[in-house]
């Protein structure tokens, strides 16, 4: 099977490639690196021919609110109407849980007008919805630093490791389609206050976390369920504690 994944020598994009690789899949990495970019169109055409499959596990490279939806909308429509004309059976796109509960964020507005598109075309599609990545915990503390402190909210929060969102994604992709969305998350839930808490101590990082209920995610307010799967996620296999081991 073909599968190109756009978005492919990034974080989950480089994972995913080798691991369908391994499996016996030709598994072709596409990004503006390899000559493929799904806003001006540059190389899709070519990417696509014989493929089956499309992963599409790009980010914009701003996240300024215009531009943002710029890159999700724009890359989104090139990359469908791409794939319409190669025939490609199942377009899979990864997402973040909670989406459509973080809409006062122009990046989360921006991934749900990503997914209203792939939603409306005729391709068949699969929506993959993955917490936050234990990879990505540095770039979420410095984010909420203010100072000597760093505010997180007390809120559920149940982060997963890149790896397994590249299995996820991995076997959904050469799956049947379920047109709809498919949440995974990690196998251990926190309260994301204490979680960050936890680990600066452990590093012996003097910045004090503060408990704010009104501190924000990515400019959204958050519940104490916003950022979790319902029931029936997909859950992965490896603990933060795993991860950390193997750093």
């Amino acid at each position: 099977m073909k599968v190109v994944v756009i978005g492919g020598t990034g974080l989950i994009g480089s994972k995913l490639v080798a691991r369908l690789g391994e499996h016996g899949h030709e598994a072709v990495a596409a990004s503006p690196n390899t000559g493929v970019n799904t806003l001006t169109g540059e190389g899709l055409a070519e990417v696509l021919t014989g493929a089956d499959v499309v992963v599409d596990v790009s980010n914009s490279p701003s996240f300024e609110d215009a531009a943002v939806l710029e890159f999700f909308e724009t890359s989104t429509r090139n990359l469908l109407a791409a794939e319409a004309a190669a025939g490609v059976r199942h377009h899979v796109a990864l997402s973040v849980v909670g989406t459509e509960r973080l809409q006062q964020s122009g990046y989360f507005r921006a991934k749900a007008a990503q997914e209203a598109l792939i939603a409306k075309s005729e391709i068949p599609f699969s929506i993959v919805h993955a917490t936050q990545f234990f990879e990505f915990a540095k770039s979420m503390v410095a984010a909420a630093t203010e100072g000597d402190q760093v505010r997180f909210a007390p809120v559920d929060f149940q982060p997963i490791a890149g790896d397994d969102v590249a299995q996820a994604v991995g076997r959904i992709s050469v799956g049947a389609p379920v047109n709809g969305i498919v949440e995974v998350a990690g196998p251990e839930k926190y309260r994301m206050d204490e979680f960050f808490r936890a680990g600066l101590a452990k590093i012996g990082d003097p910045r004090a976390v503060v408990t704010d209920p009104s501190a924000k995610y990515f400019g959204a307010d958050l519940s104490e369920s916003t950022l979790v799967p319902g029931d029936g996620a997909l859950l992965g296999s490896t603990t933060y504690a795993a991860f950390k081991a193997a750093q």
